[in-house]
This record gives C-alpha cells, sequence and structure tokens, in this order.
C-alpha cells in the first residue's frame, strides 16, 4: 500500500466532516469490496454480505465525526465491519454456514487472482484438479478454524494488513496476534500436508 494513501483518505475524512458527502462516497467506492471480501469471509452467506457491507458504511458515516486518526482510517472501518457482522449474526441467531453462492462468488474475480486463474486454464486436467482440491481444502480448513483464528488469519492473507494494523482491528496484544496467526497457518497446514504428499507441512 502506498504511503500516500493514508493522506488521501486523512483529506477525505476531513473533507467529509466538513459536510462533503462526495468525499465518503470517494472512500465507499475505494473499499467497498475489501469489506465485502472481508464480511463475505466472517458470515460466509452471500446472500447478507451486500447488506452488513451497506450497514458498514452507514455506521462508518455516522461515527466519522468522532474519527480522530489515531488509527488509519480503513483499520478503523474493517473495525466497524467485523462488529456489524458479528452483531448480525448474533441479531439472526445464524450458525455461519458456507453456502453454495459464497463459495462461487469468491475471490475469482479480484485483480490480483487474474494472472493466477490464466495459469490453471492452461494446466492439464490432472494439475487443475489438484489446484481445486487443494482451493478447497484450504476454504474446508479456515472454514473449520475458531473465530479469532479464521479472522486474524483472513486479514493477514487475505487482506494483506500489517500484524499492528489486525492488533488494532481485533483489539488484542501483537503477540496475541502472531498466536493466532502461527495456530491457524499450523492447521491449514495440517490439512494440506496428506495433499501436497510431504512431512515438512509446507505452507499455503
Amino acid at each position: 500500500m502506498s504511503s500516500l494513501q493514508p493522506d488521501v483518505d486523512a483529506a477525505l475524512v476531513e473533507r467529509v466532516k466538513q459536510g462533503d458527502v462526495k468525499a465518503f462516497e470517494m472512500l465507499v467506492v475505494k473499499y467497498q469490496r475489501r469489506i465485502e471480501r472481508l464480511i463475505g469471509r466472517m458470515v460466509r452467506d452471500s446472500d447478507l454480505v451486500f447488506d452488513i457491507a451497506q450497514e458498514t458504511f452507514i455506521r462508518a458515516y455516522r461515527a466519522l465525526p468522532q474519527f480522530r486518526g489515531e488509527s488509519a482510517f480503513y483499520t478503523w472501518l474493517y473495525r466497524i465491519a467485523v462488529n456489524t457482522a458479528k452483531k448480525a449474526l448474533v441479531d439472526l441467531k445464524r450458525d455461519p454456514v458456507i453456502t453454495e453462492a459464497a463459495m462461487a462468488t469468491g475471490d475469482d474475480d479480484d485483480e490480483t487472482s487474474r494472472p493466477q486463474m490464466e495459469q490453471i486454464d492452461m494446466a492439464t486436467p490432472e494439475a487443475l484438479l489438484a489446484s481445486k482440491e487443494i482451493a478447497s481444502t484450504v476454504n474446508a480448513a479456515i472454514e473449520a478454524l475458531s473465530e479469532d483464528l479464521r479472522q486474524a488469519i483472513t486479514l493477514r492473507e487475505i487482506e494483506g494488513l500489517s500484524y499492528e494494523e489486525i492488533a488494532d482491528v481485533m483489539n488484542c496484544p501483537i503477540g496475541t496476534v502472531r498466536s493466532r496467526i502461527f495456530r491457524a497457518r499450523e492447521a491449514i497446514a495440517q490439512r494440506l500436508k496428506p495433499l501436497l504428499d510431504t512431512q515438512n507441512g509446507e505452507r499455503w
């Protein structure tokens, strides 16, 4: 992430505080897909993702006058998204269960995964099957993690946040974040070991 990015966000936040609604719309456009991906990993029900994302941005807009800039704007926004998703699940009294739709709307359309998809298209049927099986196993391993471990590994590996940012979002010490990410990776490696046919438990 560019070092200019937080400054751009800070300038937009200041404009919103002065009543510029367009500036907030720019922040929504900038972060909507990342917030939806994060929520999608938490609630695992694509029917809910859009609604929870909208609620996140509404809450953020209302809370913005209290935003002091002590953390990066997107870290603050992620914390609101996490809390909104948790509250939605409690309100609905739902077990978070992955749905067909949630699996179909993975990160396949994300810019960062396109080159990977092109490589897979050129692979042999056996390699394609193996890569799908590995992806499926990784997803299943993430789904099987406790909520704290799943959230930590999602923020780190899928959203690319630093340990400091994750500690801020999850409101816990950085040592706890490191421990959760280590345990999550170990659990995923254990699930992958038979597929990778290795004794080393290679990381995914």
